[in-house]
Order: structure tokens, then sequence, then C-alpha cells
């Protein structure tokens, strides 16, 4: 599992942040994306050398990037002066690393941070890249996109509420994190729905709407899992290890959905001014 779960977590610090801070956009971050794969070099090192002091200075070194973006979620806040629905996503997600990176830096220094098992810590890390930063970001990303009604904002709170809860939920109970996790797949099914009845239908080309399809798709199983996971925690029922969650949910939401939805967007973005809009909210 761990081999698994730090190949996911690369793909996070190479792919997932890059590629979603290009669709950002936000201004003055071209510096940051610039030296970002120096970082994630660094934190990527950190996975796989033993715990101690070099690992730990890695991983710190990829921490502090992570902290310089989301700094810009205050300088946005303040520029755009906006708590709509959309723009909370993008906010979230711009500081959703920060979380994974200090879970990295504690987990690779032997520290049981809060008190939490180190297993756990290293869970953390690819679940705010990815039900993070990723998530959110699509989330922030359909809520535009989305025809009028209340689907698309709904789905773009939700998000960054349901993973607000399940943070919440690993200081509190295993009831509080279920509320979370109930909340999350709630609103990822929404950007699920949202991407396949609005985003997808309006997309320019067979591969950019199979891209689409595909992120779509793979939430309903994905999330499922997700939600039978914490129950199985809260209630006591028989439910999947760890192992398997990360080898079933976390490499699906990775591939199938992330990654599929960035490139899927990515496309979006460099198609004709007609089609789906590369941005949650006006720079």
């Amino acid at each position: 599992m761990t081999a698994l779960v730090d190949l996911i977590v690369m793909l996070g610090m190479f792919v997932v942040v890059p590629a979603g801070l290009a669709l950002i956009g936000e201004p003055g971050t071209r510096w940051l994306r610039r030296r970002w794969p120096i970082a994630a070099s660094a934190g990527a090192v950190a996975l796989w050398l033993p715990r101690g002091p070099a690992a730990t200075a890695l991983a710190a070194a990829y921490a502090l990037a992570t902290l310089a973006l989301a700094l810009y979620a205050p300088r946005r806040l303040a520029r755009t002066r906006s708590l709509a629905p959309g723009e909370i996503a993008v906010l979230t997600a711009l500081v959703t690393p920060a979380v994974a990176a200090t879970a990295l830096v504690a987990e690779r220094s032997g520290h049981r941070l809060f008190g939490f098992d180190l297993e756990i810590l290293s869970l953390t890390v690819p679940h705010f890249h990815f039900a993070g930063f990723a998530a959110a970001l699509v989330a922030g990303l359909v809520c535009r996109a989305a025809r009028p009604g209340r689907t698309g904002p709904l789905a773009a709170l939700s998000v960054p509420v349901g993973t607000l809860f399940v943070l919440a939920g690993y200081f509190v109970d295993d009831w509080a994190e279920l509320a979370g996790a109930v909340i999350l797949t709630t609103g990822m099914w929404l950007v699920a729905l949202v991407t396949w009845r609005d985003v997808r239908t309006t997309a320019p080309d067979r591969t950019t709407r199979a891209l689409l399809g595909v992120s779509a798709a793979v939430l309903v199983a994905t999330m499922l899992l997700a939600l039978s996971w914490a129950l199985g925690e809260a209630t006591g029922i028989p439910h999947p290890t760890l192992a398997w969650m990360a080898a079933t949910h976390g490499l699906g939401n990775a591939l199938g959905f992330a990654l599929c939805a960035l490139l899927a967007w990515r496309r979006l973005r460099n198609a004709p001014a007609a089609s789906a809009p590369a941005a949650p909210v006006p720079a």
C-alpha cells in the first residue's frame, strides 16, 4: 500500500497541482509554477527515503512551496471580494496542498501530529492533493459551466464544506468524519452530474467528451467506496480496508477523476472561445 500511495502522491505533486494552477490562472503565480517541479522533486524524494532528518528537510522544502501557494488565497479574496460558491472552491484548492504538505513533514519526521498515527498522516497527503485540491478546483470549474440553477453552486460549495468536515472529523470522532463523507460524496456526485449533463454535452471534440465522461462516471463508484468506509468506521459494520481503499478509491480518483478531468479542462481552455470557460470565476 505504501508504494501505491507514494505513486499517487507523486502524480498529485508533479501533474495535478501544476495543471490546476494553470487552469486557475491566478495573477502572479507564474514564478511559482516555473519552480514547482523543483519543489515537487524534493517532496517526491522525501516519500521514498527512510524517515529521518533528510526526508523531513525535503518534505519541508515542498511544504514551503505549498505555503507560498496558500498565501495566494487571501490575496485573491482581497482582489475579488467574492465568496460565491465557485470562488470558495478555488480558495479551497489554493489552501489544501499546504494541509497535505504539513502531514507529509510530520509523517516523514516520525512525529504523530495531533496524536494521529503515521499511517493516517501518510494517507492525508494524497487525500488533500485530490479530494482537497483537484476536487475543489473541478467543482469550481463546473459551477461556472453549469446551466442556470442550484446544482452548480451547490456542487461548488459542498465539496469544500465536505472536505472541511472530513478534516474536522479527524479531531472529533468517526461520526463527524462520516458527516463530512456524506457532504463530500453529495458534492462530488453533483460535480459528476453537472459534468455529464452540462459540460460533456457541449465539449467540442470526442476526446474531450470521453475524458469528461470518464471523470464523471468514476466518481459514482469511488465516492460510494468512500461513503462505505466512513460508515463502517463509525458503526463497526464490515467495510473495505485502507489498503483496498488506496487501490480502488484512491487510484480511481487520481487517474479516473482528477487526471481525466484536468486534461479535459485543459483541452477546453485551449479550444475556441465558444467552448466551456477555463476558470471558475473571471480573473
